[in-house]
Parts: structure tokens; C-alpha cells; sequence
């Protein structure tokens, strides 16, 4: 296998994307795009992307807009652009696409997406779905409209005075400050993200994962659930793409399992065919580092051998 380091112009033509690509050695059966979550970055999966790779895939993904090495100095992490940051969030994706689908253009292609980059999946397969012959969605959620809305009120008033560079406590604690709070009395700020010690503190010592957002990013991620969850957009999903639902029964961004069965149940009366759901007993919100993570593995790589044409 070989591991290499990329990068191209993002949609907003003034940042350097970077990328990261595992190429197994032999026969590539399959491409897998990975879409990683919010304040982290894309080698953060490099585990999950070897085993991939050493099962016959070729694995690729990006560090988004405003994260990892994705910014042009470190004040750009957690800011996407306004007024177009989800837009080019999106088509940074789509760009990746194009680029992987010249080198492998005949072979199946899978997408993954990880929390918010499970967000950002779910939009993307309701715009440029087709040729997308499967994708997981992990570790999401569901966010009542109603939610959203005066989230993104108070990030666009607050910005208003502030400007759309600044980093709100307010909006985070909103956002994220219930997650802990069943895992209380906590040892740390991140025991919601796995039960695994060592990946939690590891995770806390990391500068690429321990930044605020701005209420640019905010905004574009609270605009981005919105379209995600859009029952108009949510029918121009292809119908014959299957989607595989994974997270942790324990994952407070997914409601402890209510708001994935609320996706899964949205999929299903959408009339896609092939949707399938599995909640893992005891884990939390990173699945892919958690104490049971070779079973995870396993799976997700079942249904992308299954699902290759």
C-alpha cells in the first residue's frame, strides 16, 4: 500500500485542499471517498483507511474548508466563507470526485461520511448522487427545524456586531455543551466521543481538534442540516443507491439512536430501496475508535463488497 499526500484549489479558489489517497497494491475493486467531522481532519482515519486499502480499495479523502491543513493560516479553522461556505463544502466534494473518477473510472465508487461529514454526505447524494453506487452514513443525527432556525438567527445576530470571524461560546455550548453530560462525572470534555481512553486524550492534546468555531461555520453547518434533512431534497436521492446507517447507541449527536432510526425511517418513506441501520451497544460517537471498532470494520467493508457491481 501506498500512502500519498495531494492537494487541489478549492471551489473558493483561494485555499489549497489537502488530500490524502491509500492505494492498495494489486487489483483495485472499489474507490471509497471519505468525508471526515467537525474539528478533526482526514488522517485521523488513516487506521480505518489501511484496512480498506489492504482489503482492495482505494481510499481518498479531504481535509474540508477550515480544517487540518485546509486554511491558509490557523485564524481560517472553523470559518467556511460566507455566504457560500456550505456551497463549497459541497462542491470541494464533488471537485475530489471528478479528480478520483479520472484516475478509476470503471470501478464502483462509495462515499463515507462521519458526523458532519455524514451531514455533508447526505446533501451531496441529493445533488450529484448519481454514479454513487452505495454510501455510509455515520455517526448523524436529525435537528428539528425549528432548532436550526434560531440557531442560525442567533449566529448571523451575532455577527452582526461581532462579525462572522467570531468565535462564540455561547453558540458552542448550544451546539455541543449537552453532549457530555450523560457521561458525567466525566473525565474530560470529549467522553462522549469514545469509550477509548488513549483516543480521547489524544484527541484533546490535538490543536487540529481542539479550536472553536466561528459562527460562519456555524451558520453554514445549522444551513447544511437544513438541506440535509429536506424532505424535497431528501426525494432526489437515487433510489437505488444503497445507504448504510452506523453509529454507536451511545451517541448523544445522534439522539442515543432516536434521531439515526428518524433518518433511516425519512430514507425508507422516501421509497430508496436498499437502506439499512445498525446501532453498536455501548459505543459512542466515534466509531471508528472505539473498543469494538474491528467488528465496525467489518462491516462497513460487507456492505461495500455486497454492493459492487
Amino acid at each position: 500500500m501506498q500512502k500519498n499526500e495531494l492537494s487541489f484549489l478549492s471551489s473558493n479558489n483561494k485555499t489549497n485542499i489537502h488530500v490524502i489517497e491509500w492505494v492498495p497494491d494489486g487489483l483495485i475493486k472499489g474507490v471509497v471517498q471519505l468525508c471526515h467531522g467537525m474539528v478533526e481532519y482526514i488522517d485521523r482515519y488513516d487506521d480505518f483507511a489501511r484496512f480498506l486499502a489492504g482489503n482492495g480499495y482505494y481510499v481518498v479523502g479531504h481535509d474540508h474548508l477550515g480544517h487540518g491543513a485546509s486554511v491558509n493560516d490557523n485564524s481560517e479553522h472553523g470559518f467556511f466563507g460566507h455566504p457560500h461556505g456550505n456551497d463549497f463544502l459541497i462542491w470541494d466534494i464533488h471537485l475530489l470526485r471528478k479528480v478520483t473518477q479520472k484516475k478509476y473510472p470503471n470501478v464502483p465508487y462509495f462515499m463515507l461520511g462521519h458526523s458532519m461529514g455524514s451531514l455533508l454526505v447526505r446533501q451531496y447524494i441529493t445533488e450529484f448522487g448519481e454514479g454513487i453506487d452505495g454510501a455510509v452514513i455515520m455517526g448523524t443525527g436529525y435537528q428539528p427545524a425549528g432548532v436550526l432556525t434560531s440557531g442560525r438567527a442567533m449566529c448571523k445576530a451575532i455577527a452582526r456586531i461581532r462579525g462572522w470571524n467570531y468565535r462564540s461560546n455561547k453558540v458552542n455550548d448550544m451546539a455541543l455543551g449537552a453532549y457530555n453530560k450523560e457521561f458525567e462525572p466525566a473525565r474530560t470534555r470529549a467522553d462522549w466521543l469514545t469509550r477509548d481512553e488513549a483516543i480521547v486524550d489524544k484527541y484533546i492534546a490535538d490543536p487540529w481538534c481542539s479550536y472553536t468555531f466561528t459562527v460562519n461555520g456555524y451558520y453554514q453547518m445549522f444551513k447544511g442540516i437544513q438541506a440535509a434533512q429536506k424532505k424535497g431534497y431528501i426525494d432526489s436521492i437515487p433510489k437505488e443507491m444503497p445507504l448504510f446507517l452506523v453509529s454507536g447507541q451511545n451517541d448523544p449527536v445522534g439522539d442515543f439512536g432516536k434521531g439515526v432510526k428518524k433518518v433511516y425511517e425519512d430514507y425508507k418513506y422516501a421509497g430508496i430501496y436498499d437502506v439499512q441501520m445498525k446501532l453498536y451497544e455501548a459505543d459512542r460517537h466515534e466509531i471508528l475508535n472505539e473498543l469494538d471498532k474491528e467488528s465496525v470494520y467489518e462491516d462497513i467493508l460487507d456492505f461495500f463488497n455486497a454492493h459492487l457491481k
